[in-house]
């Protein structure tokens, strides 16, 4: 899978940090004074979770999508497998309307609008973050004001205790289901203002496990019950990251480079005794992005961005048969290729009328462009490029125990295609205001409410997909609403060392729903806005933290109640499943993570419970329910302090009461797994 040229590539990856650095200077060694760095009352007013540090580090989690499970409100969508795709939903208003960010960038698909979280591994992670809404300040990218809710994936960054420079950790995990998984983090102090970090990553797996698949009859007797391995899940992927962070008078910069490789099977559907499937999905994603950020006077901030990206994705689907069970490939029923670009670049302004009123100006330009290669169809591909100009006018005003926050954002989208007709130009405001208020300076307890009017511009895939794509199709408009409160109990002296509690009740209403509709040929589909969406929920987690004598605990709970239903009409009609509560949506879900550390030991537990909820066929009718489902998994960690080194090894139990469960109706989960890794630190 990995020829010269990609050695070649990775070999470049590798030393480009190096060339940018050839311009900087590296002085002689100098002991720096101790720097306090003040900032204005910080309160937040957006509701915010975050798993960071050693409760992020000791999650049983194997990528970013399995730790993402742990936040209220969110459902990740796994079609099963290590190789299957992983999306994330926040308060069911659909992956379109969530903003992935690494490292203050967000993470684009302009061909489905889809971020497949499983590329992205947790072990150079320090911390992920989810807001509704978006976050409490406003020196921030015109990007970040336009989207429903955002997900911050924050690598780490390079820390030199005393007189090192040099820091470098070795790991390999492997698992009870064939699967193998070497990486390495190294960073480097190359000058006291700058510093390098290379880190790599490569996984291979066969992806098969045992699955017990059981279905019944309307009238509740037996139609399937039978126990299969799941076939077509295998991975080997390779990634490659490569940073440089530098200090300037005033400010800071950085500049990362990153680069994953994968040929994966795309397993399918477990229908009509069908147990393997001929699909392979084989990806290339590069990008390159850059980040400054100085204050230019007391008052004037400055910050840009820029990235570069490049995706491949090469898709083959072929019929397969199971033959005294060996799997025969037979033609290729598809066999496509796409390529896509991204160029992005932000500035953002911002300054201090007074010392409790900020003002930022933002403005951003995207241009996105998407060719493809498919072999079999006639149709011409329509080639599309698009051009995004985003500019977000932003205030936030404090007043004692007041704070508020308001923004426009201004888009405009620009088109061009080569085949089909396009996409008119579109202009849209789209405003928000958030307020937060503390009442009592002696409690650590802050009320919150919000409203914001997104939306969403159609994929390409929407609007120019062969056979499907509609190049007529509406914006999708999101209006949420949310009312919460932060409190942070008073510790002192007493049991807890730390006991705090958030809960927030929201409503949402989607309009001009992209949706696919059938047309008179029930073989042929159309993209259309004719679904509405409403949506109405509650989310609380606790987090607490305590000790007893030297063992330190810590917990973080959280629960979700969610109804969303679907108010679509079609010509003025009501359809089956009007008022219905859409699929995959559980009424209950809720999560729990325990952590006890003892001097060089470290036990962790956590717990995932999604309540019943409907598959995609429509109707919610008694058929189409499909099951509650738990996991629990167990972590135990034991480091060794040898003379010139750190030794961690780990033992990790998933899913220990062995649950056959579906995330996704007819795509198995593994049952229970057992993982090791072993780390060497320097």
């Amino acid at each position: 899978m990995y020829n010269t040229n990609r050695i070649s590539f990775f070999i470049l990856l590798f030393f480009a940090p190096f060339l940018l650095h050839s311009q900087v200077s590296n002085d002689s060694l100098r002991v720096l004074k101790e720097v306090i760095l003040k900032a204005k009352p910080y309160q937040e007013v957006i509701p915010v979770q975050s798993l960071s540090g050693k409760l992020l580090e000791n999650l049983a989690s194997h990528n970013v999508a399995d730790a993402l499970r742990y936040f209220a409100g969110v459902q990740i969508k796994d079609y099963g497998g290590l190789g299957g795709l992983k999306t994330v939903d926040v308060r069911n208003m659909g992956t379109h309307h969530v903003g992935v960010f690494y490292d203050g960038i967000q993470l684009g698909n302009a061909q489905n609008g889809v971020t497949d979280l499983g590329k992205y591994s947790l072990d150079d992670m320090e911390s992920l973050t989810l807001y509704n809404g978006q976050k409490s300040e406003i020196f921030q990218s015109a990007k970040d004001f336009a989207a429903a809710s955002t997900i911050y994936l924050k690598t780490k960054r390079p820390v030199f205790e005393g007189n090192k420079k040099t820091n470098l950790l070795v790991r390999f995990k492997t698992m009870s289901i064939n699967y193998y998984d070497p990486s390495f983090r190294w960073e480097q102090k190359l000058s006291d203002k700058v510093s390098l970090s290379v880190s790599s990553e490569y996984i291979k797996s066969n992806g098969e496990y045992k699955f017990r698949y059981k279905r019944n009859n309307q009238d509740g007797s037996v139609a399937y019950d039978t126990t299969a391995t799941r076939l077509n899940s295998g991975i080997e992927a390779l990634r490659v990251e490569s940073g440089l962070y530098g200090k300037i008078n005033n400010g800071s910069w950085d500049a990362k480079i990153y680069y994953y490789d994968s040929e994966r099977g795309a397993p399918g559907a477990i229908v009509e005794n069908k147990f393997s499937d001929g699909f392979r999905q084989y990806d290339k994603n590069f990008f390159g992005q850059g980040f400054l950020v100085k204050d230019i006077t007391e008052k004037y901030k400055f910050q840009a961005k820029a990235k570069y990206a490049y995706d491949y994705t090469h898709y083959v689907a072929r019929d397969t048969t199971t033959v005294l069970d060996e799997t025969v490939t037979e033609g290729a029923q598809s066999d496509d290729s796409y390529y896509q670009q991204e160029y992005y670049f932000s500035a953002v302004n911002m300054y201090s009328i007074l010392p409790t009123w900020d003002v930022s100006l933002s403005t951003d330009f995207q241009y996105n462009r998407l060719n493809a290669t498919r072999r079999g169809i006639q149709t011409q591909f329509s080639y599309p490029e698009r051009y995004t100009t985003l500019v977000s006018l932003a205030s936030t005003y404090r007043l004692g125990g007041f704070k508020v926050l308001g923004s426009v954002l201004g888009t405009h989208v620009q088109e061009e295609v080569r085949y089909n007709a396009k996409a008119p130009d579109k202009t849209e405001f789209t405003p928000a205001l958030f307020l937060g208020y503390t009442p009592f300076k002696k409690y650590d307890f802050t009320v919150r409410a919000f409203a914001k009017r997104i939306f969403r511009m159609p994929t390409f895939n929407d609007l120019y997909y062969t056979m499907v794509g509609s190049s007529t199709l509406r914006p999708e408009y999101m209006n949420q609403y949310d009312v919460g409160f932060t409190y942070n109990f008073p510790v002192g002296k007493g049991f807890f060392d730390k006991f705090s509690i958030q809960a927030d009740g929201y409503y949402t209403n989607t309009k001009d729903k992209i949706v696919a509709a059938p047309t008179g040929n029930l073989f042929r589909w159309m993209m259309t806005n004719m679904g509405q969406v409403k949506g109405h929920g509650i989310e609380s987690v606790i987090n607490l933290g305590t000790h007893i004598s030297k063992v330190n605990l810590a917990a973080n709970i959280t629960y979700t109640y969610s109804e969303s239903r679907d108010f679509t009409k079609f010509r003025g009609l009501e359809l089956s499943s009007y008022v219905d509560q859409i699929p995959y949506t559980p009424w209950h879900s809720g999560s729990g993570i325990l952590n006890a550390n003892y001097e060089s030991w470290n036990f962790n537990y956590s717990f995932i419970y999604v309540g019943k909820r409907y598959n995609g066929n429509v109707n919610n009718i008694k058929i189409n329910e499909v099951q509650p489902w738990y996991t629990h998994d167990l972590s135990v960690q034991k480091a060794f302090a040898l003379r010139y080194c750190k030794l961690k090894a780990t033992i990790e139990m998933n899913n220990a009461f062995n649950q056959q469960y579906e995330v996704i109706y007819n795509y198995p989960m593994p049952g229970r797994t057992f993982k090791f890794i072993i780390g060497i630190e320097i």
